[in-house]
């Protein structure tokens, strides 16, 4: 039992298991956001653009007038087929991948400006035996091509 407990305890003291558990925080803190956006403010923008047409109202009935008044005036649903509601979430996704893309993108436009440009070391230039012309280690006393003494560089 002390050793699973020991490992329990190793497996939660993770950094990764940290990493995400907030970045599940975090996840859900944005959802919030994202879901307002589009809710409170990009859904009344289409309606106006529609007409003021709501999607989630549109609807075939499954059975006659008289059985919906029933099941109205019962307290229950009418069997209908509410494609409305389906044109509804396919919307919402649409507009919230369009967000998430576009903070995305916010995002790394921003990282990238923010980049400091490291300067790049250029490569020393190969030493080359000036006999053979091979290339050498940079402290080697001899060729190991031609077996040439090299002359010590200055």
């Amino acid at each position: 039992m002390k050793k699973i407990l020991a490992e329990f305890k190793n497996f939660i003291a993770r950094g990764n298991v940290l990493d995400m558990a907030v970045g599940v925080i975090i996840g859900t803190a944005f959802t919030a956001i994202v879901n307002s956006l589009v809710k409170d403010i990009l859904m009344p923008l289409l309606g106006l653009i529609t007409g003021g047409l709501d999607f989630a109202a549109l609807m075939i009935p499954l059975v006659s007038e008289a059985e919906i008044a029933a099941a109205i005036e019962a307290g229950t649903e009418p069997a209908m087929l509410k494609y409305g509601s389906f044109i509804s979430a396919i919307i919402n996704f649409l507009l919230i991948a369009i967000v998430i893309f576009a903070v995305t993108k916010l995002i790394s436009t921003l990282r990238e400006r923010n980049k400091k440009e490291e300067p790049k070391e250029e490569p020393k230039p190969a030493r080359l035996c000036p006999f053979c012309k091979s290339e050498i280690h940079e402290e080697a006393t001899r060729c190991p091509h031609c077996t040439s003494v090299l002359p010590e560089e200055k």
